[in-house]
């Protein structure tokens, strides 16, 4: 997997090193739970023609939803996400989890350790255990649904 070096860390994507560095900026949890949320709120939403049961992503105790397009390039595959729930805090978790894959091929997002990725911003210490749940879910949704796509991919190759 191409990663960009950053200190000792090596992160998926460059979008995903900002909020590690932001994270680094801010000295208190509070006030990064203020920047989580804010990052929520720049999101943009989900029309709610694509809040629907086949989008909903399982497992999470806010609703969240996730729709999720693969757009061919010259590198493969590309993954790209967009997500909306009705809890400001998990549109913040969202925002980062779209920084973390968006923009990566689907082999990419199949090596990508997001949850070493997170340990990163050490959220899983701060977050409840309900909304840590709710992150391993999402994971898991774009995980399953780009293994899916990855092994489509490779029985029509075949």
């Amino acid at each position: 997997m191409h990663y960009i070096t950053f200190g000792r860390w090596k992160l998926a994507t460059e979008a995903f090193e900002e909020i590690i560095q932001d994270f680094e900026f801010l000295e208190t949890w509070e006030d990064r739970y203020g920047y989580i949320i804010d990052l929520g709120k720049s999101m943009p939403g989900l029309e709610e023609k694509f809040k629907t049961p086949a989008t909903k992503v399982e497992g999470c105790a806010s609703q969240v939803w996730f729709v999720m397009d693969f757009v061919p390039s010259d590198s493969g595959l590309v993954f790209y996400f967009k997500g909306d729930s009705d809890a400001i805090i998990v549109r913040g978790l969202i925002a980062i989890l779209t920084r973390l894959f968006n923009g990566l091929t689907i082999e990419q997002v199949s090596q990508t350790d997001a949850h070493s990725e997170l340990q990163k911003l050490d959220l899983r210490n701060h977050l409840s255990q309900q909304r840590s749940n709710g992150l391993v879910s999402m994971i898991a949704k774009i995980k399953n649904v780009s293994a899916k796509v990855l092994a489509s991919k490779t029985a029509c190759a075949n």
